[in-house]
């Protein structure tokens, strides 16, 4: 039975940005191997500064069903008011 190799997301940072995007994916047999076959897949240009692979399995995420409860307004979060600690007289404008 042929085994397969797991599923890598690749992210990259590109000389003009300070955040990693993510690209998108690969089959590699360890995270050495990941962030070769990104940076000849995905950096051919030499754009790239920084390479980051995560296994898909590892990754986590918030469902969209799941909206609601996660992003509710912070008005049901009392400790997230400014009101809810005590402000000195010399401010004025917050």
């Amino acid at each position: 039975m042929k085994k397969e190799w797991p599923l890598w997301e690749v992210f990259i940072r590109s000389q003009h940005g300070l955040a990693h995007k993510h690209v998108g994916s690969l089959h590699a047999s360890d995270a050495e191997m990941a962030i070769n076959h990104a940076r000849d897949v995905y950096t051919r240009r030499n754009e790239g500064v920084s390479i980051w692979v995560v296994r898909s399995a590892d990754v986590v995420a918030s469902s969209p069903d799941e909206k609601a409860p996660l992003f509710e307004p912070a008005n049901s979060k009392v400790y997230r008011h400014p009101t809810f600690f005590p402000m000195p007289e010399e401010i004025k404008h917050i």
